[in-house]
């Protein structure tokens, strides 16, 4: 398989991140299979509370987000520590939040799921899911694309799922450019 580490390779955390309604879940739970490495889900992290928010149509606050994303970096610090590459599903919409998910360990990597507003609306109106269309312009508002100086890919959804997913595959599969930077300087 294309996206087997080499013994004595780094473990990696792929982190699919981006918007409601771009595929995280899809790609990551794909990539997660390919990869024969573990899965998180995000949104299974949230507490009641957040999905009843979201559900009731009022975006989420940092001071929403900061427990989710300690949980999220937890399960990934875990896998990290053990030597497993794992693959999780996460908005990580803005750069503060991906640094504290970048706090699990130096093998964390973003894959950034870009998708046109249009389709995005489209996608959110065909699904059930707690966050309602109505959210999609707040979090747009507040995603922060990942900078040229964060380990990061940006996937653009025009090129297709599989074609896509290969890209990923390969990127997560070689060496970080930013593996032996201090976790400050990313």
């Amino acid at each position: 398989m294309t996206g087997e580490r080499q013994q004595g390779d780094q473990a990696t955390v792929v982190v699919v991140m981006g918007v409601s309604g771009s595929g995280k879940t899809t790609m990551a739970r794909e990539l997660a299979q390919k990869l024969g490495w573990a899965f998180l889900e995000g949104d299974s992290v949230h507490p009641p509370a957040n999905v009843a928010k979201m559900s009731a149509g009022t975006p989420l606050n940092d001071e929403d987000r900061w427990p989710w994303l300690q949980a999220i970096a937890e399960w990934m610090s875990q896998r990290l520590q053990r030597g497993e590459s794992a693959v999780v599903a996460c908005s990580a919409l803005r750069r503060v939040y991906r640094d504290c998910l970048r706090q699990a360990g130096a093998g964390v990597r973003f894959a950034y799921l870009h998708v046109p507003h249009d389709e995005l609306a489209r996608r959110m109106r065909s699904r059930i899911h707690f966050m309602p269309p109505s959210l999609l312009d707040s979090q747009l508002a507040t995603l922060e694309e990942p900078g040229a100086d964060e380990d990061a890919l940006r996937v653009s959804e025009e090129h297709g799922v599989e074609a896509s997913l290969a890209a990923i595959i390969d990127w997560a599969c070689r060496p970080s450019a930013h593996a032996s930077a201090p976790s400050d300087e990313r």
